[in-house]
């Protein structure tokens, strides 16, 4: 298990969490976002801000709600220019002990993520962190960026093809 701080943590407290919903806003550092770039290779994270709200739903029961907004550059799939790109989301997730987590696989999709809670605390920088990572774009392109297809079907010759160009240099 890797025990290392995560690059954006904010560690709050079970014990702070009482009847009513506890609600805070966080933003990133310069150095966090620069660290968080690194871990999901960005070009640069320009910004990553939440309001994330905790409330005790039963007993040791606790749901996160949060929203989030991030602005980043990316490299084209194509080109590797930067690709500027802005993401605002809205994301659940239920903390519980490991042995309250059904056994049951609901497959309802508004039905929030469940997190084992290990511990006193919950880090909900990381928990936002993670939902960043699941919503940054796969395959970031540029408008105009294109792929010639000629330049495409010539690179990809297959291994095969290769082995019958030496086959037939050397004959």
């Amino acid at each position: 298990m890797n025990n290392s701080v995560p690059e954006f943590s904010r560690l709050v407290p079970l014990a702070r969490l009482g009847s009513e919903p506890f609600r805070t806003a966080i933003e990133a550092t310069p150095g966090e976002r620069e660290r968080l770039a690194e871990r999901f290779d960005l070009i640069a994270l320009d910004r990553l801000a939440a309001v994330v709200t905790l409330q005790r739903v039963n007993g040791e029961l606790i749901r996160l709600d949060a929203t989030f907004e991030a602005e980043f550059v990316q490299s084209c799939v194509v080109t590797l220019d930067p690709v500027p790109g802005r993401v605002a989301q809205t994301f659940s997730l239920v903390y519980a002990p490991l042995e309250e987590q059904q056994t049951e696989i609901d497959l309802d999709i508004d039905e929030p993520v469940f997190e084992p809670l290990t511990g006193d605390t919950i880090d909900i920088g990381e928990a936002v962190a993670q939902e960043l990572s699941l919503a940054l774009p796969d395959f970031p392109r540029l408008e105009d960026a294109v792929i010639d297809p000629l330049e495409a079907a010539e690179a990809e010759d297959s291994p095969f093809a290769a082995l019958e160009r030496l086959r037939h240099s050397l004959n």
